[in-house]
């Protein structure tokens, strides 16, 4: 691993017209648990059917229709849980939160409040460098999602479409432990990435497979320290909810916006109304939606068509020993094993799928020149054709073959590029194209030599100015270059030049 020696980074403070002000934030996420079959029943998750298509007689709430636990869904969460290394509880149970909607056919949600399936955990936020938030992670429950309202289909009447209705969610409730909006962008990035590796949740923050209520307050300069030192909430101030959050960006623009609302407020000599919250984004603004209930406004009971659900350890240790490699651990042996820096490896590590073509092309070869070749012509190219790494037309094995040529002599850094470009539009075997085309570069002294004995003799004047300032002897490297269409070896091109004009 690497060293987790690091420095936490300074709370976000804004300056109010009568002192500077504190962020304190928290963070639920829902994230849906990958599984083909939803928590309860057997009906399809399948994301884009027909309106209502993926609904159980249960999901649907008919009379006698009893719930039956999907194993997989508890494994996703214990797995998860492992994934963040939190407690794992044997033994855990299923709580009815009662609430009335159109899209909430039993007028209860299943949730787990009382004893969640995972205990406290932690995720190491990378901000920079050596600068990182260690963020504690209260639980994980299992609860079912409700359904889906739609509103603007008709001017007169709503409908409900109830297919996202008992698909599993598990909820990632973090402690208060994060200052700052991009600290709290960089978390929820974090926990995507750690769920991917983990194959628990795909993270498509678009279909609200993933999705964030932040939890925001501001205090005074030293009220979060006394927080730590007592437990005390009350030094945090009043916190308001902001719900169903999808994108990063507006995560960051909702926290500022709703910290500068509450300390207007707070210098007016108003209080803050604890409550939920919608963001805007066409307005940048936050807005009401409700009064934030607390628990017992739910009227929270065991549900009693559920037993309590007992897990054996040994069936947790089975589930640890397939544990995938984490991108923290992965980022570590990419650093000490093949020398790459944070930053690159912090890059390759982003998504599961680079990291994994990365790998395919650098077994076997220089970590660096992989990496190099990867980040910068791979991805650079891959972003300005708006493509994935799963659409990539260029293969690991493709790019790995164009290293070998470079690695071998057969080609130089510029053939290279040129290769790269034949593969990208038209495919096929690097080291074939290079055959067949003529691509190889000159490694024969004796030809080196003798292009450049005639860009030296064809330039008296340019030698005298090379021997007074032996810097312009690249423009004769780059004049030999040109002579032999780019094919001859470059570092024995410079090796010639100086010895024949004796720098």
């Amino acid at each position: 691993m690497l060293d987790l020696t690091f420095t936490a980074p300074q709370p976000k403070v804004i300056q109010g017209a009568q002192g500077d002000w504190e962020l304190v934030i928290g963070l639920e996420v829902h994230a849906q648990v990958a599984s083909n079959a939803k928590l309860f029943s057997g009906a399809s998750t399948r994301f884009g059917s027909e309106p209502n298509s993926n609904v159980a007689f249960v999901d649907a709430a008919m009379p006698g229709m009893l719930p039956v636990i999907n194993e997989f869904c508890v494994a996703q969460a214990v797995r998860t849980g492992l994934g963040l290394k939190a407690q794992i509880n044997l033994r855990s149970a299923f709580d009815r939160k009662n609430y009335f909607y159109p899209d909430l056919p039993q007028g209860y949600q299943i949730s787990q409040l009382y004893h969640p399936i995972v205990g406290e955990g932690e995720i190491i936020v990378d901000m920079a460098p050596g600068v990182a938030r260690r963020v504690r992670v209260e639980r994980i429950h299992l609860e079912q999602d409700a359904g889906k309202s739609i509103h603007d289909m008709d001017p007169t009447m709503s409908f409900v479409d109830l297919n996202r209705t008992g698909v599993a969610l598990m909820e990632i409730v973090s402690r208060p432990d994060i200052r700052g909006p991009e600290e709290a962008a960089a978390y929820v990035v974090k926990l995507r990435q750690i769920l991917r590796y983990l194959g628990t949740c795909d993270g498509n923050m678009q279909n609200g497979n993933l999705r964030a209520d932040v939890n925001v307050s501001v205090c005074k300069p030293g009220d979060y320290e006394r927080f730590q030192e007592t437990g005390d909430f009350g030094h945090l101030g009043t916190r308001c909810e902001i719900k169903n959050m999808n994108s990063m960006r507006f995560i960051q623009a909702a926290i500022d916006y709703e910290a500068r609302r509450q300390i207007a407020i707070l210098e007016d000599g108003g209080k803050i109304v604890q409550e939920t919250r919608l963001y805007d984004p066409d307005k940048g603004e936050t807005r009401s939606m409700r009064s934030k209930e607390e628990a017992h406004d739910y009227r929270y009971f065991p549900d009693p068509d559920l037993l309590p659900l007992e897990i054996e350890q040994a069936w947790v240790d089975d589930i640890a020993a397939s544990m995938p490699e984490l991108p923290d651990e992965k980022k570590a042996r990419f650093v000490q094993g093949m020398g790459l820096s944070e930053y690159d490896a912090g890059v390759l590590t982003a998504e599961v799928e680079n990291a994994d073509y990365f790998e395919a092309v650098a077994s076997g070869r220089d970590g660096k020149m992989a990496a190099n070749w990867v980040i910068n012509e791979l991805f650079g190219r891959l972003n300005k054709e708006g493509l994935t790494i799963a659409t990539s037309p260029v293969s690991a094995a493709q790019l790995g073959g164009v290293i070998d040529l470079i690695a071998s002599d057969a080609i130089s850094g510029k053939i290279a590029k040129d290769l790269f470009e034949i593969l990208w539009t038209e495919g096929g075997d690097p080291a074939r194209i290079v055959e067949e085309r003529g691509m190889k570069q000159v490694t024969d002294l004796c030809a080196i030599e003798a292009a450049v004995d005639q860009i030296i003799a064809d330039n008296p004047a340019q030698v005298e100015k090379a021997r007074a300032n032996p810097k312009l002897a690249g423009w004769f490297v780059g004049q030999v270059l040109k002579a032999t269409g780019g094919k001859a070896n470059p570092a024995a091109v410079n090796d010639m030049v100086a010895r024949k004009l004796a720098l």
